[in-house]
């Protein structure tokens, strides 16, 4: 079994730095402190900033393949570290050791991605005689790196969402500061161990854990080009409105539905439900919260679901058995915990679970929840869904975009004609057919419209992002 160093630093200007042991680091199924972290000061990130500003230069001036070498440094050394990787996730998310594992290969996914995205950067000529003024001008472009990044990562993925920051801005070119979520800062740091084994330029990268009270400087400094955020919408869009001229990445929350039509294979559609609900308890943007299922099939599909989230193993996260962990926080799973009762009491039916102790939340299943409670309404974040019924296949669609979000969208059904009307009609960021909207592949552009965000995050979109076009205009005197 891997083990947990007793203390981790930070790394400023690429270097490894023991400043503190300010960061408590609790086992989030025990809460006892498993480790502790050096935390950052707002010097500390001023200097972070400067340092990326001034290597920015020689990062850009590195080869592209001498990026990728990085890249598949990464590649090399997360596989070799792979069970501390997700020990150390498990222990700092709660995140059952099975779902640790895979968000490891993901990592490790993300970073090859970028490595072969690295050397694929490209530009194009363009045609500009298209007036006789134009007449022996050529044009052409090229994508250069737009500059210093700051990135602020979240709690639930520690390790692949920063990967999708970190490895394209690898790729293009690109210094950075990182800073990863206080609760989970492990995985980040242990990146930057890795980092800093390879050749990338002195002071290229910084990951500062730090309070969210002393980071302003990761939203207003203009020393960075470009902020890329995922989290909670509400600061995300507080950090958009402060962010100055920068642009600005927002990958946010959302309630995702899953229509279920009456040709659907109701076993298959159950077995990826639950997946697409539970998977790591719950505390995913596109886990399934809302259910939606044609009245033909409703009964069985209610009946079958219910048996099958009943009897999710709850427990030691450390456990192989383990499907349920414990939220992130106590707090949070008594947020939780208060929305359903809420629902309950407002005409929801309570069909399993809804029971906690501690950071423990039973999984839960409601049927009929009031369009207005939270837990419909909101992002539940949380081992929780709700099941209800329709008749219309128009309807079902209308109402997935009842929401103020708009992440992704699952539609199980064997009718080309309504897949493409569900891709054409809902107001999502991507839209999933045959499968759950808590599917994801790292290659794919990802991202949500409304209350869930702007832009999109997979490597060879990120790295659009993280570029800026350049034109060359040659003339020819003598055409």
């Amino acid at each position: 079994m891997p083990s947990l160093q007793k203390a981790y630093p930070y790394f400023l200007g690429s270097k490894a730095v023991f400043a503190n042991q300010d960061l408590k680091v609790t086992n989030k199924y025990t809460g006892e402190v498993a480790t502790t972290v050096a935390m950052a000061d707002a010097d500390v990130i001023d200097k972070a900033i400067d340092a990326a500003e001034k290597s920015q230069a020689a990062m850009t001036a590195m080869r592209p393949y001498e990026r990728q070498k990085v890249l598949d440094h990464c590649v090399k050394r997360f596989n070799e570290r792979f069970e501390e990787l997700a020990y150390a996730l498990c222990i700092e998310a709660g995140k059952p050791i099975k779902d640790a594992r895979g968000e490891v290969t993901r990592l490790i996914d993300t970073f090859r991605i970028a490595a072969e995205e690295s050397v694929r950067i490209q530009g194009e000529v363009v045609n500009l005689e298209i007036t006789e003024r134009a007449k022996g001008y050529t044009g052409m472009y090229k994508h250069v790196p737009i500059g210093p990044c700051s990135f602020i990562s979240p709690f639930n993925f520690p390790l692949n969402l920063a990967a999708h920051k970190v490895a394209p801005a690898i790729a293009a070119g690109c210094t950075f500061v990182l800073k990863p979520a206080s609760r989970t800062p492990l995985g980040a740091i242990i990146m930057g161990e890795v980092l800093a084994e390879t050749d990338l330029p002195e002071g290229a990268f910084s990951i500062l854990p730090c309070s969210r009270d002393g980071a302003d400087l990761f939203t207003t400094d203009d020393r960075f080009k470009l902020l890329s955020f995922t989290g909670s919408p509400d600061v995300g869009w507080d950090l958009k409105a402060r962010a100055g001229k920068k642009p600005v990445i927002l990958e946010l929350g959302g309630n995702a539905a899953c229509v279920i039509d009456e040709d659907a294979d109701i076993d298959d559609a159950i077995e990826r439900v639950v997946f697409g609900a539970y998977y790591q308890s719950g505390q995913s943007c596109i886990s399934v919260q809302r259910i939606l299922v044609h009245e033909a099939i409703y009964a069985e599909f209610k009946r079958k679901y219910t048996d099958k989230v009943s009897q999710l193993v709850h427990g030691d996260p450390l456990e192989e058995s383990t499907f349920i962990g414990p939220m992130i926080a106590e707090s949070e799973a008594e947020r939780l915990e208060n929305w359903i009762n809420e629902a309950v009491e407002s005409g929801a039916t309570l069909l399993c679970g809804g029971k906690r102790k501690g950071a423990m939340l039973e999984a839960t299943v409601l049927e009929n929840a009031p369009h207005n409670a939270k837990i419909n309404a909101e992002e539940a974040f949380g081992p929780v869904s709700i099941i209800s019924s329709f008749n219309d296949y128009d309807e079902a669609l209308a109402r997935v975009n009842d929401s103020q979000f708009g992440l992704q969208a699952g539609v199980f059904t064997r009718d080309i004609y309504k897949a493409h009307k569900a891709w054409d009609v809902l107001d999502v960021g991507g839209v999933v057919i045959g499968d759950v909207p808590s599917w994801r592949v790292d290659n794919m552009p990802y991202g949500g419209v409304k209350e869930s965000g702007l832009g999109r995050e997979g490597i060879r979109y990120a790295i659009a992002d993280m570029t800026e076009i350049r034109l060359m205009v040659l003339r020819n005197p003598n055409p």
